[in-house]
């Protein structure tokens, strides 16, 4: 078990490395970085100025070393425009991201589940043809599409819901985190809580519905696949109830190729909700991704792209750990 986890923690680190340099790259194959730094005013000594302070006068082999060295002290520089460390002002925004994607994963979750068990366990009725047909409609649908659809709905027409931000001006003085939902849900402050939900609840839907979808489809094929085995027909041989039958017996074994794709979806609703999080105006990561892209702010985009990216890694180590738990055998493969 022990050499299987330094197996998956080494792979890991091999693509914190690979990633690492991408974000170099990324500085560099978007032409000269001092003159993207620069306006067009700037003369000649403007720009020499920039190279050296910046160090983009000095070998380019010298200055990756140099920032793999900084990278490994999550130092990514100074924002231009903020005139703060870049790493600080993403983790400022990392709970509005990691508060939205969770919500998003959870309703996923809750929507895939029992549709996908329902759908599996009434094959071919017009039960599992309607499930079936909805999820495909929902992976069909793009989420910038849909989370418009819904502000059309719920907020411009029926006004129920507000269209952007997290919290109601104000009541943030009631928090003492930036986790607002979870921390008026554990606190039980539920004027914090129903206002935190009632902004949540479109990015939320937005996002998971989406991800729902794929994870439908993939718990009825694992459950067909399960529900036709000997050890099924075993237990109800024995006299079990359908219930636990199918949610006992059968999810578990299941659920393997669902960890798999529930572990993707949630590294993607951590690093790809840019589009959610600029449709709602959600002040995460993704919607300052898209500000220092406008902005060619660098440093900010370096960070974000390694936290993103090292948050999905590590998504992705724990679903690889979880296969131990669930199969003994894919520990000794």
């Amino acid at each position: 078990m022990l050499k299987y986890i330094a197996g998956r923690c080494l792979q890991a680190l091999i693509v914190l490395f690979g990633i690492t340099a991408i974000c170099f790259a990324i500085l560099h194959l978007t032409g000269d970085p001092a003159a993207l730094m620069l306006p067009e005013s700037a003369v000649q000594e403007d720009y020499q100025e920039i190279r050296s302070r910046m160090g983009f006068d000095r070998p380019l082999i010298e200055q990756f070393a140099q920032y793999m060295a900084n990278a490994a002290r999550l130092d990514f520089g100074t924002s231009y425009l903020q005139h703060r460390p870049a790493m600080s002002i993403v983790l400022d925004r990392l709970p509005a991201t990691f508060e939205l994607a969770l919500v998003a994963f959870i309703l996923a979750l809750f929507i895939a589940l029992p549709v996908g068990i329902l759908s599996a366990t009434h094959r071919n009725t017009p039960v599992d043809y309607a499930a079936m047909s909805t999820a495909l409609v929902g992976q069909s649908m793009p989420n910038f599409w849909l989370g418009l659809v819904l502000i059309l709905i719920f907020s411009l027409g029926l006004d129920l819901l507000p269209t952007s931000g997290r919290l109601t001006y104000g009541i943030e003085s009631r928090a003492t985190t930036e986790f607002y939902f979870f921390e008026g849900l554990l606190r039980l402050d539920w004027v914090l809580f129903s206002d935190a939900l009632k902004h949540i609840l479109l990015p939320a839907m937005t996002a998971g519905l989406y991800s729902s979808a794929r994870l439908t489809r993939l718990v009825r094929s694992s459950m067909l696949d399960v529900l036709s085995e000997d050890y099924v027909r075993t237990a109800r041989a024995k006299g079990l109830s359908e219930w636990v039958v199918v949610n006992v017996h059968a999810l578990k074994n299941a659920s393997i190729p669902l960890v798999t794709m529930a572990g993707i979806e949630l590294g993607l609703l951590l690093g790809g909700t840019v589009v959610t999080e600029t449709v709602f105006a959600w002040p995460g990561i993704g919607l300052l991704t898209i500000q220092a892209l406008q902005n060619d702010d660098f440093p900010i985009i370096q960070s974000a792209v390694f936290l993103l990216a090292f948050i999905f890694v590590g998504v992705n180590l724990i679903v690889d750990l979880m296969y131990a738990w669930l199969d003994p055998r894919i520990r000794y493969a």
